[in-house]
């Protein structure tokens, strides 16, 4: 697997942020329903396709596709589909977001822009089970390994045939999902993957174990490009990836793409926090931790990458700076 994550700069890939919350800011309506961004592709694939344009504009090198709640059985259960369909509306998601890709560069031509890629997003078995489970993992101490190797199978066969650049495993709450998913990855060679965690604390993935223990999945496969944690608030990331650092090899790249800090709750949705230090406030120190995969997940709209990016260039000179003096 030769599959190396560097931009033109030599500085970090900017992921984009939360396209369900873009989704949202257009006016649709995401909350409570079970598949979530993953209905828009079959209600209204233009809003996909301009929200995944948004991000790119916003300079985001990395788009990531609207099916991290997609899956076979869910469209079966709750389109009416047939599994033949189903497949077929899975992977437009990455046709839609190809199409914004070629679209954008077409209009956009420059040589200090590399062609955006394109990340087949892959939710854990909580994101099916619509019931906030991919926070806690705790589903996964009734399956097997070979199980939940089972229900994802479908949906990487899927976004690796329909072309996706890189398939991002991601909001992995417990450290079994990730061993079936690094196992699974074996059957798909030619594919390239990142694995981001959710995580309940400093050191600690949502399910409770280490986060070390997590990376050392990872670890084991060449094809896993980029490790490490989204949907967690700002402030976490630095610990989590500090604490893992000696796991940390060469093949791999950490990645981090939180959400904006504000807490969620069940019944009234998200709430403001006091004390949230911005995303764009703390990329540059992700940067220097090694991270090569750097944006937002939920909350994070495309004004706040595109500071982001301009943070990251500011310490990306001020570094090489620095190595001259």
């Amino acid at each position: 697997m030769a599959f190396h994550i560097k931009s033109v700069s030599g500085g970090p890939l900017v992921l984009d942020g939360g396209l369900a919350t873009e989704l949202e800011a257009t006016g649709l309506k995401l909350q409570g329903d079970p598949l979530w961004s993953a209905r828009i592709l079959h209600t209204n694939p233009q809003a996909v396709k301009d929200a995944h344009s948004r991000f790119l504009c916003s300079g985001a090198d990395v788009i990531t596709t609207a099916t991290y709640q997609a899956s076979i059985q869910g469209f079966i259960t709750h389109l009416g589909m047939n599994s033949e369909q189903a497949g077929e509306l899975l992977m437009s998601g990455v046709r839609l977001a190809r199409e914004a890709v070629q679209q954008f560069t077409t209009d956009n031509p420059s040589p200090e822009r590399q062609v955006p890629l394109v990340a087949g997003s892959v939710g854990p078995y909580g994101a099916y089970l619509h019931d906030g489970s991919e926070y806690t993992g705790v589903y996964a101490e009734e399956m097997s390994v070979e199980e939940l190797k089972a229900w994802h199978r479908p949906q990487i066969q899927c976004l690796v045939a329909a072309g996706a650049d890189l398939v991002a495993m991601e909001t992995i709450p417990s450290v079994k999902e990730a061993e079936a998913l690094v196992e699974l990855l074996r059957e798909f060679p030619n594919a390239a993957a990142w694995l981001a965690f959710s995580c309940k604390d400093e050191t600690r993935v949502s399910d409770g174990r280490r986060f070390t223990e997590a990376v050392q999945v990872a670890s084991r496969s060449k094809q896993v490009v980029g490790v490490g944690v989204n949907c967690c608030p700002p402030g976490l990331v630095t610990p989590l990836l500090a604490s893992a650092v000696t796991q940390k090899t060469p093949d791999f790249g950490w990645v981090a793409y939180p959400n904006s800090g504000e807490g969620w709750d069940v019944e009234s949705g998200w709430r403001p926090l006091e004390n949230i230090v911005p995303i764009a406030e703390l990329c540059v120190e992700w940067m220097t931790q090694g991270a090569s995969l750097i944006g937002g997940c939920c909350r994070i709209r495309p004004a706040q990458i595109a500071e982001l990016r301009q943070q990251l260039h500011r310490g990306l000179e001020t570094h090489r700076t620095a190595g001259r003096d």
